[in-house]
């Protein structure tokens, strides 16, 4: 049985849509997966760029690109009243209650779908009455556990979410499902030259 680990941030279009697809795309596979919620943000600001709602035209290509998968494969899917916005507190509820699939999935669907606001405090007031937590969201350790999970991310080289990790190899995104299937598998590919040397570091342009 292999062991994944999902790293998401609920304010990622991307990592619903992930995760809504995941069990239909490594059906028939052995697996376990680890949800591990991280601050996106946090990875935007040690790498020092913006996400894909900060840029303008970038922002209306996302929300297009994620509404027309979320159409194509039968995914419901309303964006939130207002985006970006401060995820933190759904972040720390999924540390208190120990994010499991039934947890996470609760809080996706709490934000991308019915097109409320996500962060709203008489939605979240209901949301973390429903999954009740075992330890306080707003308490010392569940903000450490977070902040532990977010600074593990960096310290591996995530940039983004959704990242699925699977024996130490990190795949980025929504389109990478495929992939980890494959691996997960036993593809060839993943047994030659190609993951280590398309990956290293080499020469080219860098801008000022």
């Amino acid at each position: 049985m292999k062991r994944l680990t999902f790293w998401f941030d609920p304010i990622s279009p991307f990592a619903y849509l992930a995760f809504e697809r995941l069990p239909q795309v490594l059906e028939g596979l052995s697996y376990v997966v680890e949800y591990r919620p991280v601050l996106f943000a946090a990875l935007l600001q040690h790498l020092g760029t913006k996400g894909p709602a900060e840029i303008e035209p970038k922002r209306a290509w996302t929300f297009r690109h994620v509404h027309w998968v979320a159409q194509h494969h039968g995914i419901p899917m309303d964006t939130p009243l207002q985006h970006p916005f401060n995820p933190l507190p759904l972040l720390r509820l999924a540390v208190a209650c120990g994010p499991n699939r039934q947890v996470v999935e609760t809080i996706f669907r709490h934000v991308w779908q019915g097109g409320a606001d996500a962060v709203d405090a008489t939605r979240l007031a209901a949301l973390q009455a429903e999954l009740a937590p075992a330890l306080d969201p707003a308490g010392t350790e569940v903000k450490q556990r977070l902040r532990e999970h977010t600074d593990e991310a960096i310290a591996k080289g995530l940039f983004g979410v959704p990242t699925i990790e699977v024996d130490g190899r990190q795949f980025w995104g929504l389109d990478a499902l495929d992939m980890v299937a494959d691996a997960l598998h036993g593809g060839a590919w993943f047994d030659g030259p190609a993951w280590d040397r398309e990956g290293a570091p080499r020469a080219g342009i860098r801008r000022g």
